[in-house]
């Protein structure tokens, strides 16, 4: 293996210290090609660099491997849930009991959301984006918690735990008033409950009758929300670093990042899935046609939910959320025509050669998206769904760039291509 790479500019070499990640990836250093050669990489997008070093998260596209602190996430899935493997993520290590207990006793004792902090919500009108909604109300808990909002980050990290297990918890029980304020129903406070059951009870209990939870639905959920912990470095969370890495705090950043997954081409695909389920039924096709119409070409019938940008193999997480789907629906007995019609595409999906040879298969937002419609989740709550889900992995990625006595500043660099130097031109002479 090199143990250094060297660039070629003007007949000139230039040699650059190779790295090597634990998993074997391997990345030229290539820090300070700018001040030795004037020169920087052109990288649209930053597909092909490496911003950071990170322990959190190992993803292997290509062959469809997804691990969190070196556990498998299939692993994770069997025998862990949400709360430990978000404890996982953020800490490094799998909770002993004493740490399990101190972690959930945090996440009870900072659930609910205070009168005084409900009064925003006063200013939204019902029909506004939930996403939008999100993004400002967990932005604004930099104010009403300041003194764990420093901007230090010597300050913040002396707090960490405290802000962390409020973020995780509040979250969950800011986006259930989310849902309520959109239909005008009172807010309920949390109860002493399991992290999804808490969530399921604040979103559909009413205040003369509970929610009655389910343990199969309980687990799906849970499922949801692990699969979508952490990542690695996508746009919502490269985000949380950018912005961490000014020194802001981890509320503003979560913030930040709450605002990046808003997209439609990051959170919004699950929403993307059941809009094209709906506009299939409204065709009256049950899948067939549509099926045809994507594997001729056609743009307007793009078979959303389906590979992925990363996976070059069928995705970890879908193939755990797809069980998981088909327990659900058949305890619930739910009878949805766009349910029928997403079967349809997934089992014509996973035989056509067509869609096999493409490696087009369902990924975790197709599946999501369904098991979310068929709990009675709408369409416009399923990204802040997801946010809930995120929230920890978000977290670690700031607390590697607060704990890092070397970080610096996101600066990234741009090819500039507009006009060249010209002399300013008063009103009256302008043409």
């Amino acid at each position: 293996m090199p143990n250094d790479a060297s660039i070629k500019i003007d007949g000139k070499e230039f040699p650059y210290p190779v790295m090597i990640g634990s998993e074997g990836e391997k990345a030229v250093d290539v820090r300070n090609l700018r001040k030795d050669t004037g020169y920087i990489f052109y990288d649209q997008g930053y597909g092909n660099t490496g911003s950071c070093e990170s322990q959190v998260t190992f993803l292997d596209g290509d062959n469809g491997i997804l691990r969190h602190r070196g556990y498998p996430i299939e692993q994770l899935a069997e025998h862990s849930n949400f709360i430990e493997t978000a404890y996982l993520v953020i800490y490094g290590e799998l909770p002993t009991a004493k740490q399990w207990k101190t972690f959930s006793d945090l996440l009870r004792a900072n659930s609910a959301i205070e009168t005084q902090m409900q009064r925003v919500f006063e200013g939204f009108p019902k029909d506004a984006p939930p996403m939008a909604m999100l993004s400002s109300i967990v932005g604004s808990l930099a104010a009403h918690y300041h003194q764990l909002a420093t901007n230090n980050f010597e300050k913040d990290l002396q707090q960490f735990d405290l802000a962390a297990a409020m973020a995780i918890s509040k979250i969950r029980t800011i986006g259930a008033m989310i849902y309520r304020h959109s239909r005008g129903l009172p807010f309920l406070h949390p109860k002493d409950l399991p992290f999804c059951d808490n969530l399921l009870h604040l979103m559909f209990s009413e205040p003369y009758q509970d929610y009655v939870a389910i343990p199969e639905v309980t687990k799906a959920l849970n499922l949801i929300l692990l699969m979508h912990t952490d990542h690695e470095q996508n746009c919502s969370t490269s985000t949380v670093r950018m912005v961490g890495s000014s020194g802001a705090n981890l509320f503003t950043s979560l913030s930040a990042g709450i605002n990046a997954l808003s997209g439609p081409l990051h959170g919004g695909a699950n929403t993307a899935v059941m809009n094209m389920l709906q506009s299939i039924h409204d065709e009256h096709d049950d899948g067939t046609r549509f099926i045809e119409a994507a594997k001729g070409g056609s743009k307007s019938n793009r078979l959303m939910g389906f590979g992925h940008a990363v996976y070059r193999n069928f995705d970890p997480r879908a193939r755990v959320i797809g069980q998981a789907c088909d327990v659900v629906l058949k305890k619930l007995g739910k009878s949805d025509p766009l349910l029928d019609i997403a079967h349809n595409l997934e089992q014509a999906a996973l035989k056509d050669d067509y869609f096999i040879s493409r490696k087009l298969y369902p990924n975790v937002d197709f599946y999501s998206g369904i098991i979310f419609r068929a709990l009675g989740i709408p369409t416009n709550m399923f990204t802040v769904m997801f946010a809930i889900g995120r929230t920890p992995g978000w977290i670690a990625n700031w607390k590697e760039v607060a704990s890092n006595p070397k970080g610096r500043i996101y600066r990234p660099r741009q090819v500039y291509t507009g006009v060249v130097k010209r002399d300013y031109v008063t009103i009256a002479k302008r043409s």
